[in-house]
């Protein structure tokens, strides 16, 4: 297997991106191709201060950067020497069977759609980003978190189809319970579109399409593993993502602050300290690695913008069941009972 890296997208690119992918080569038994600056590129290879097996790395020349600010429709249009479009088309080419980037998502999602298209019958393409549970440990995903703002019913039915393969294929939880965010937990909640949207999964539960489903779970829950797959518009899950952020945030800042304030708080800061590690690392975006695109006629995975060396490892490593468990074959076979639910057949 080939794993393509845009590796001029992210924040700490491409030093942190390229140093990720070396560091992951002597782990993994396929090639990487990474796509950028070739002189950019050979430098933060060359610069590495430890040995690793460089025949498994190659270099994709891309002239051009798309942007975190730039229009993601028109960047992806123009831009077309740039490493997230040669990445992506590499991947559509068959150079490739994976790509990751922690460049503009919007451009990401602009790309997956237009180069390498959407599976056939599903209409939006959805972000699926790791949620953790930080009282079990486990992990939740969130579908979705960041892409469309506006919905029909049929689209929530969709992400909870493709979410629930997901969490089967990659974190291989055995039936994927399924919630849907509301207002509340009652059947007639919130706006119409998401009474039809429970109709539907209601529905699809009664044909095991997607079995799992609980219903309605309200906000307060989802940090509390109320289900496996939490099913939203990508303005909802958005907000619960970088909700969670902020608070994570906030709360090991408290932590630090009381445990600085005089000397037994300090002391008992000394006798804690692996605990504390521990409640630093759950709240570390970087272990979770990327988010999967799914939807789109390809496994596409997008990565933290500021993602780091450890981020591009930690990525890599949950993308690759991604891609050998077929996750978006997968998907594409399930599209023929979701149409038929949708046409209340």
């Amino acid at each position: 297997m080939r794993i393509i890296i845009d590796a001029m997208g992210g924040d700490h690119a491409p030093d942190d991106i390229v140093r990720g992918a070396a560091e992951t080569a002597d782990l993994i038994d396929h090639e990487i191709v990474l796509v950028g600056d070739e002189a950019r590129v050979n430098a933060a290879l060359d610069a590495a201060d430890f040995e690793y097996d460089r025949s498994k790395l190659s270099i994709l020349h891309a002239p051009e950067v798309i942007e975190t600010g730039e229009s993601p429709v028109k960047a992806v249009r123009r831009k077309t020497e740039s490493s997230l479009v040669k990445g992506l088309e590499a991947l559509k080419n068959g150079e490739g069977d994976l790509f990751l980037s922690a460049g503009n998502s919007g451009a990401i999602m602009a790309g997956g759609i237009f180069i390498l298209g959407r599976i056939e019958g599903f209409e939006r393409p959805a972000i699926c980003s790791a949620y953790p549970i930080l009282e079990t440990g486990a992990t939740s995903i969130l579908i979705d978190s960041g892409a469309n703002a506006e919905l029909r019913a049929g689209n929530l039915l969709e992400f909870a189809v493709m979410g629930s393969i997901y969490a089967n294929s990659v974190l291989g939880i055995e039936s994927p319970s399924v919630g849907l965010v509301n207002m509340g937990t009652e059947p007639g909640k919130g706006s119409a579109m998401l009474k039809e949207a429970y109709g539907l999964l209601t529905k699809a539960k009664e044909e095991g399409l997607v079995p799992g489903f609980l219903g309605n779970v309200e906000a307060r829950d989802v940090p509390l593993g109320i289900c496996d797959v939490i099913v939203c518009d990508g303005l909802v899950g958005n907000i619960i993502l970088k909700m969670t952020e902020g608070m994570a945030l906030s709360i090991s800042h408290l932590i630090r602050k009381k445990f600085t304030e005089g000397i037994i708080p300090k002391m008992g800061a000394v006798l804690l300290n692996n605990k504390l590690m521990e409640l630093k690392k759950a709240f570390d975006y970087q272990e979770y690695g990327g988010a999967p695109v799914l939807g789109v006629k390809g496994a596409v995975v997008k990565m933290h913008g500021s993602t780091d060396a450890k981020g591009v490892m930690k990525s890599i490593a949950r993308a690759i069941p991604f891609m050998e468990n077929r996750v978006v074959e997968n998907i594409g076979k399930s599209m023929a009972e979701i149409s038929k639910i949708e046409r209340n057949e």
